[in-house]
């Protein structure tokens, strides 16, 4: 697993990754959130952003109203600040989404640890697939989501995951030591 808490190599990234870098110094974000464990999940530490990537912070709390009060006493003038209270598969949750630094930011709480968050796990099985696909997989997803399919149903895609829902299938790989995902992802591919 990688370390997804160091940001650091977003500065020695791609433009795409240095401009994040630069906004996420800019905002002082994950100052800000610290108490939260902030992560940078998504597209754009993967490498596989399309123009309208935010920037997603995963965040733990347990407390969602405290997390939307910090987040709205740092971040509430700026523009198109927006909070949403739901149930993620039962979870409660909060998302918080806003625009500064050329960046749209969305802050996405949870009372789970962010190692332990769906978004995360998601992005660090969809990089060991990158290590494995290479430069076609990385083309090949980045035309996929530019033709407007999301991140997970790419994956699938490429990869040739079965299941109907991309989002578990993905999940189910998880657990795979890297030789058996390579063997796995090369059966697949064979099919």
């Amino acid at each position: 697993m990688r370390n997804w808490h160091a940001l650091s190599y977003l500065g020695r990234g791609t433009m795409r990754q240095k401009a994040a870098w630069e906004a996420i110094q800019q905002t002082h974000i994950m100052e800000v959130l610290s108490d939260y464990h902030p992560v940078l999940a998504g597209t754009i530490p993967l490498d596989i952003d399309v123009k309208q990537s935010d920037l997603d912070i995963i965040c733990e709390s347990h407390d969602l109203e405290q997390f939307e009060q910090a987040a709205r006493t740092a971040f509430g003038c700026l523009p198109g600040f927006e909070v949403t209270h739901l149930d993620v598969k039962s979870i409660p949750t909060c998302v918080i989404s806003f625009f500064t630094a050329d960046f749209w930011f969305e802050l996405f709480a949870q009372p789970v640890a962010v190692e332990k968050q769906n978004a995360y796990r998601h992005m660090d099985i969809e990089a060991r697939l990158l290590d494995i696909g290479g430069l076609d997989a990385y083309q090949h997803i980045r035309a996929l989501k530019q033709s407007g399919i999301k991140t997970e149903p790419a994956f699938a895609r490429y990869f040739q995951i079965p299941g109907d829902d991309p989002y578990e299938a993905l999940l189910q790989l998880e657990p795979l030591t890297e030789q058996e995902l390579q063997q796995r992802v090369q059966l697949l591919r064979k099919d």
